[in-house]
């Protein structure tokens, strides 16, 4: 088949109306049922929410972990949860596996890390990397579809459409063939719907 891919000359948030936008003709064009979606603070899950609000989809918002900045605290604001809900997005976090596990013992490029020095690596830290070099989005378009179907959010013998980003916003969207961690190299990247040509801002 020939299928338009759309490519941004640069990553970042100024994409998200268009990566969105690609998103809904493709769902329509695949009949998917599906949408997982990253979100930092909300705000990009809510622009999902609000575009397909009119719709079916069972749309799957994987925010940052509890303590991502703060121990104990959570990014996610309490009117965007709200606004969330009543939009019929489900909102949810935990461990990023493909993030968060490795950090434990890899040094930190950041002064005054507070995690380990110890020179480790571990093969999530390769798969993540592998995948950046597609896009920042792309390494969290896999993750977050893990995260998802760990939870049951999803079903993993259907296609999904995955929605993430260069740190904020979105400018990256996949179809993924979903699979548990245990199982992750049984996922299937499907299709490319929008990625920037360049992976650093």
């Amino acid at each position: 088949m020939d299928k338009i891919i759309k490519y941004f000359k640069k990553p970042g948030p100024q994409n998200t109306e268009e990566t969105i936008m690609a998103v809904g003709k493709r769902v329509e064009e695949l009949n998917i049922k599906h949408i997982v979606v990253a979100t930092r603070v909300g705000k990009t899950a809510l622009r999902v929410g609000e575009f397909f609000k009119d719709s079916v989809l069972n749309i799957v918002a994987i925010a940052h972990q509890f303590g991502y900045l703060k121990p104990g605290e959570w990014l996610i604001d309490n009117k965007i949860h709200k606004n969330l809900q009543e939009l019929g997005v489900k909102l949810f976090t935990g461990t990023m596996p493909l993030t968060m596990p490795g950090k434990l013992y890899r040094p930190d490029w950041k002064p005054g890390s507070k995690y380990s020095n110890y020179n480790t690596i571990f093969p999530f830290d390769v798969m993540a990397d592998t995948l950046k070099m597609f896009s920042q989005g792309m390494k969290v378009c896999v993750e977050i579809v893990v995260m998802a179907a760990d939870m049951g959010l999803i079903p993993i013998n259907e296609e999904v459409v995955s929605i993430a980003g260069t740190r904020r916003g979105a400018d990256t969207a996949v179809i993924i063939k979903p699979a548990h961690i245990h199982e992750i190299y049984n996922l299937r990247i499907v299709e490319i719907i929008a990625k920037p040509r360049l992976t650093q801002l």
